[in-house]
């Protein structure tokens, strides 16, 4: 086969190649007489059709499987001839015309980028630091308190903290709109998951009121039909029910696993719980600082194949999440080029802790699996049930593997960095989720 490589960016290559003709027939000939001895045709007893029609039959899809077969060999022979690493798939394309003895192709593809790892000694990595404090249990038990409040009906006017059940419709300019439209939804005074003028308008309302009030959408509301706009809303006020939390007793105890209702038990148990997720945050806030420098201190080009292909994996993704809520749509309302930010950063770390892996010998070690599997696998009823289920499965396994090897990054890449602890508070670290 005759081959030429030729360069056309600094990651973008096109080999050129040529199949003798008479290979392709000789293959394609064989091929059909192979599947005479097997083809079952009305009107023929099996093995006796004769080949002329078994090739009128199959001899397009024969010939096309040779050739691709001929040019999928002699585009593997010459990428491992040449040594070359191959991103992505290779576009493929018949070339017309030339030599009638010869059946040309060409295939465009691209390699792998040479990474040149940054100085990471000029790097800083701010590492967020804190020590847990009897506030942050007493705070995190208050939460625990608010997860399992009941709601009893408030023989008075709603106010802030109440759940009030309202029915409502909303109209713009006399006619209803999408969206504007409930039944049976309940509000909490002051949570602030509705528009501040709705909550307005249902504080002060008792159970059974009917009430008819004004509520502004503002300009940049998702709802763009709504959007800037004002709407009447007519709202029902089924029920007002204000908060109890459960007392901070021997029952609160036992709702949080502690048997015996011993309160000091509870406390401590709570305070472990604490200190591993302060923990786990600090770890996956210098990760991602970790992620970020060596980022911004490499040279790296990007291979567009393996971008769009990450691209393609995250609709997979979420189509895959969406589907499993219920939800099926022909067409996911995600833009693929909203994605492709994202898709770069995870190809360029996956081009850079390859590299690290390798040259820095950052591999996952078994020991370092176990004990990632072992770890999660207390948080189970059946530790050893679930470190079972994790092992049986390579794919699930990998997740760990993957992880082991980002930890041995983080650790590698803050030996040569300088760090800096810096004091966070509670509610910093802990952000949104507490």
């Amino acid at each position: 086969m005759q081959t030429n490589i030729e360069t056309l960016g600094k990651l973008e290559r096109r080999l050129s190649m040529a199949v003798p003709a008479e290979e392709i027939e000789r293959e394609v000939e064989q091929r059909l007489r192979k599947l005479s001895r097997t083809v079952r045709m009305d009107g023929f007893r099996p093995g006796k059709v004769p080949l002329k029609i078994v090739a009128q039959q199959y001899g397009p899809q024969v010939r096309s499987e040779v050739i691709g077969d001929a040019v999928q060999k002699g585009f593997t022979e010459v990428v491992r001839e040449k040594n070359l690493r191959v991103a992505g798939y290779p576009r493929i394309e018949r070339k017309e015309g030339g030599d009638e003895k010869q059946l040309a192709f060409s295939a465009t593809f691209e390699v792998y980028p040479e990474v040149k790892l940054g100085d990471l000694a000029a790097v800083t990595i701010r590492r967020p630091v804190h020590a847990v404090e009897e506030t942050d249990v007493d705070r995190t038990v208050e939460i625990l308190r608010k997860q399992r409040v009941a709601w009893e009906a408030a023989a008075r006017p709603a106010q802030a903290g109440d759940r009030v059940s309202v029915d409502f419709v909303g109209r713009i300019d006399g006619s209803e709109f999408p969206g504007g439209k409930g039944s049976g939804i309940s509000v909490i005074l002051g949570e602030g998951r509705m528009l501040p003028d709705f909550e307005a308008g249902l504080s002060g309302a008792g159970s059974g009121e009917q009430k008819t009030f004004p509520v502004a959408f503002p300009a940049d509301y998702a709802g763009k039909e709504v959007a800037g706009k004002t709407a009447t809303f007519d709202v029902t006020v089924r029920k007002v029910e204000t908060p109890r939390l459960p007392e901070l007793g021997a029952d609160f105890a036992r709702t949080l696993g502690v048997a015996d209702g011993d309160l000091a038990k509870m406390r401590a148990e709570v305070r472990t719980n604490v200190e591993l997720e302060v923990k786990k945050r600090v770890e996956s806030e210098v990760k991602q600082k970790v992620m970020q420098a060596l980022i911004d201190s490499t040279t790296l080009e990007l291979p567009k194949s393996l971008v769009e292909l990450e691209v393609q994996r995250m609709l997979q993704q979420t189509r895959a999440e969406l589907e499993s809520r219920g939800l099926k749509l022909e067409k996911l309302p995600v833009d693929p080029g909203a994605l492709e930010e994202r898709a770069k950063r995870r190809v360029a770390l996956g081009l850079i802790i390859g590299e690290l892996v390798k040259e820095q010998s950052l591999g996952a070690k078994p020991e370092q699996v176990r004990a990632l599997v072992t770890e999660h696998a207390q948080t189970y009823e059946q530790p050893f049930e679930v470190v079972k289920w994790i092992y049986s499965d390579p794919q699930r396994l990998g997740e760990f593997e993957g992880l082991a090897v980002e930890a041995n990054v983080v650790k590698w890449v803050l030996e040569r960095a300088k760090v800096e602890d810096q004091a966070i508070s509670f509610e910093a670290l802990m952000g949104a989720a507490t």
